[in-house]
Formats: structure tokens, C-alpha cells, sequence
């Protein structure tokens, strides 16, 4: 399938070959974030064949008949719960003349309906219902109507692959794609299962926003550990998330998912030689907390040592717990230049009143407006606008070395260079 031309290509045509400057990862060329061709070829490639994409959690639709709408890559899709209790994703077009038809971002139904021409649909998006299908009697005689060969099995709504993993749900356009375990790989799956354990979850809330960014730079913030003890005035001042703590890299065999692992050190400043880390201008000895509880930080016995794990799954999702707050991220794309982003804040059926508050109180610290989070969204449009303005410069991601590998330090780009490398590998394949 080809992908849709950038304006003023031929049809057909593939995006131009980009020059990457070291010849490995460890320069990106704006363009990669810039080129609507590209895109194209992204979307194809990553959302919609031979990947594995978040839609949403179990928790999110409890009962028979509960949905959700949902996005994989750009195309709306609908996460609903059978009467037999299974979980299905449907796509969200009308298999009769393509109208998006679920309009609610989630509600609870017997079957959906196309408002346009009221073709009904189970559950699982097997077509049940054509109005006018056998047409109209006028003076004796039957007029219009659907073909005698006409049928309905071969008119479902499109139904993706679905796995469900620790109340985790995830689908696939391609029915051929690896099992989801394959998928994520046995690192990565470690740290996944930590967080989703098996216990049932609760929805506390939901974030969204919309960032003028390529999606690809929200992967690149989460597999960057450089950053945070520099821009996140809270993450240094605070001991959070530095230089200094003690930390782990963690990457899957093709290097498409990562896991940042950190331990929180002590708060404040820094002493003897890990002095450097609060040398920075983010860092603010005389700041204060008017309201002490959000860093009343209680350990909980599935952690296993470390406070923070950052958990990126390519293309579409990121898992986080950062001390007591836990959230998916859900990265969906829209064009090159832009994608919305949803937080799903969640915590555990046996979590205590007490703990629940606790992370509803730290997930002030992210979401839009958190006291984190609110720079990543702004480095990212900034960064955007300068991709846009200059498309035949390049990044550097050479802190660290210019190789791929996992590491026992923060202080290096290897996660980006690794995502690149297999970014490199799937585009750069012929069809």
C-alpha cells in the first residue's frame, strides 16, 4: 500500500532517502520529524502493520455493553465489552459508506448504529441490521433494495487483533502480528508485568492535551534520562528523578522499547562529588513546598527497590509510576507536525483510601498542567517550530557515545539511537 504523496509528489512516490550525517543514529535529521510523505509511511509501517498499539485498560469498561473510543495511529477505533464478558476493538467506520459513526467518548450500548442510513452492528461489529434491505412494496410490486447476492457476514465493521494483558488492552489492524509477550520482548515484559500485576485497576481520572509536535518526540522525551535533572526544576530540587540516583537502562532486542529505571536519592543538595547535579539552574535550594503531602512519599512493597519507572512501548504508549502515581500516556497522532495525548490515572482495587488521595495528589505533578510535565509539552512545540523552519539540519544524540546499548547511568542519548536504529530499519525496508 502505498503511502498518501506529500504535496507536489507524484503518486506512488516514497519519500525522498535522508542523509544521516555519522551514518548511525547519533545525528537525526529534522526531516524525519517534518516530511508529510513520511508520515504517511509511518503510520503504515507502525500503527497499522506488524505492531502491537495501547488502546485502553479493562477498567475503563467494566459491564457488558460498556465502550470506549479510542485511536490507533490516526484512525478512530471502539474498545467494547461483549455480553460474554470478551473484549473487542472495532473500528470506527461504517462498513456501509465509511461514516465515523460513534461520536461519545464512552457510554454504554446493546449495539451501535450508523446514524446516516441506521445499519446496526453487534457487539463485535458483525453486521446485524440493514434497513430497506429487502426494499419497498408500491402497487404490488418491490422496489430498490439491496442485490439478492448481498451479504451481510461479508459486511462486518473491521475487527482488529486484540490482547489483553494485566487489564491492558491492545490491538492490531494486522492479524498476522507476534504474540504481544514476542512483542514487547522478555525485558520489557518484566516491567511491564511489575506495574500490571494482576490486580484489578481503578480509573482515578484523565488528562488531555493536544502538543504541535511530531509524535515521535514524546517517545524521544520519555527514552531521554538527560533532561530531567536539567529542565524539571522539581525532578532536581526535589530528588525525584537526577543525574546522581541510582539508575538503569533497559531496552528490548530491536531496541523499539525502553525502560528508564531510577531510585530516588535524598532531597536537596547534593554533596561531595554528585555536587555537580544540583549545579544547575533548574535546581532551586530556596524552593519550598506550601503543601508538604506532595512528596508524603510511601514505599509499596511491588516497587522491588526503584521509585521510578519510565516505560516506553513503540509506537503508541508509555507506562509510568513515578513513586506513588501510576498512568498510561497514550500517544495519537495527528499529521506531522501534531498528536493529542491522553493520561489515564489509575490505581489498585486494594489501594487504602489514604493511598488513593496520595496518588491523585502526586498526579498533580503530571498531566497538562503538572509542575513536570508542562515543560515537556513546551520543548517539544518549541522544538517542532525549528524542525519546521530548517528541515535539512540534524539533531545530536551523541551524549554518551554514538553506540546502542543498555547502561547503568543517565547520562547518555543510547535510547534515542537505539529507537532510531530500528526506526531506520522499518522505513528504510522495501515493500
Amino acid at each position: 500500500m502505498n503511502p498518501t504523496p506529500a504535496h507536489g509528489a507524484c503518486p506512488g512516490d516514497a519519500p525522498d532517502a535522508l542523509h544521516w550525517e555519522a551514518g548511525d543514529t547519533s545525528r537525526i535529521p529534522f526531516a524525519v520529524y517534518t516530511d508529510p510523505s513520511r508520515h504517511q509511511r509511518e503510520l503504515e509501517r507502525f500503527f497499522y502493520r506488524g505492531h502491537w498499539c495501547y488502546v485502553g485498560l479493562e477498567a475503563e469498561i467494566p459491564n457488558p455493553g460498556d465502550y470506549r473510543r479510542s485511536v490507533v495511529g490516526e484512525r478512530s477505533v471502539i474498545m467494547v465489552r461483549a455480553e460474554d464478558g470478551a473484549v473487542h476493538v472495532v473500528e470506527n467506520v461504517c462498513a456501509h459508506r465509511g461514516m465515523r459513526f460513534c461520536r461519545e467518548r464512552h457510554g454504554n450500548r446493546k449495539e451501535f448504529v450508523c446514524p446516516y442510513h441506521q445499519w446496526s452492528y453487534a457487539l463485535d461489529g458483525s453486521l446485524q441490521g440493514v434497513p430497506l434491505r429487502r426494499g419497498v412494496r408500491q402497487d404490488g410490486q418491490v422496489k430498490g433494495g439491496m442485490p439478492a447476492d448481498f451479504d451481510p457476514k461479508q459486511h462486518h465493521l473491521t475487527r482488529l487483533k486484540v490482547a489483553v494483558r494485566g487489564g491492558v488492552v491492545f490491538a492490531s489492524f494486522d492479524h498476522e502480528v507476534e504474540s504481544l509477550e514476542d512483542y514487547m520482548g522478555p525485558t520489557i515484559l518484566r516491567y511491564f508485568d511489575r506495574l500490571f500485576d494482576g490486580r484489578k485497576l481503578n480509573i482515578l481520572g484523565y488528562n488531555r492535551q493536544r502538543i504541535p509536535g511530531n509524535w515521535k518526540l514524546m517517545q524521544e522525551n520519555i527514552k531521554d534520562p538527560y533532561h530531567p535533572g536539567l529542565l524539571h526544576t522539581w525532578f532536581v530540587t526535589f530528588g525525584l528523578w537526577r543525574a546522581d540516583n541510582k539508575s538503569e537502562l533497559r531496552m528490548d532486542a530491536h531496541h523499539r522499547h525502553a525502560a528508564m529505571i531510577s531510585t530516588r536519592g535524598s532531597a536537596g543538595q547534593a554533596t561531595g562529588n554528585a555536587s555537580q547535579v544540583t549545579q544547575v539552574s533548574s535546581f532551586k535550594a530556596s524552593m519550598q513546598l506550601e503543601d508538604p503531602r506532595f512528596l508524603d512519599i510511601v514505599p509499596e512493597p511491588w516497587w522491588g527497590g526503584p521509585t521510578a519507572v519510565m516505560t516506553t512501548l513503540f509506537p503508541s504508549v508509555i507506562f509510568q509510576q513515578q513513586v506513588n502515581s501510576v498512568s498510561t500516556r497514550h500517544i495519537q497522532p495527528d499529521g506531522q507536525g501534531a498528536f493529542d495525548f491522553v493520561w489515564t490515572h489509575f490505581g489498585f482495587e486494594d489501594d487504602t483510601p489514604e493511598m488513593t488521595q496520595r496518588r491523585l495528589r502526586q498526579a498533580n505533578l503530571f498531566g497538562p498542567a503538572g509542575f513536570v510535565s508542562a515543560d515537556d509539552g513546551e520543548v517539544i512545540e518549541f522544538s517542532q517550530q525549528a524542525f519546521d523552519s530548517k528541515p535539512a539540519h540534524r539533531a545530536l544524540a551523541e551524549l554518551g557515545g554514538r553506540e546502542v546499548g543498555e547502561t547503568d547511568h543517565m547520562v547518555t542519548e543510547t535510547l534515542i539511537r537505539g529507537m532510531y536504529a530500528y526506526w531506520r530499519q522499518v522505513m528504510e525496508a522495501p515493500q
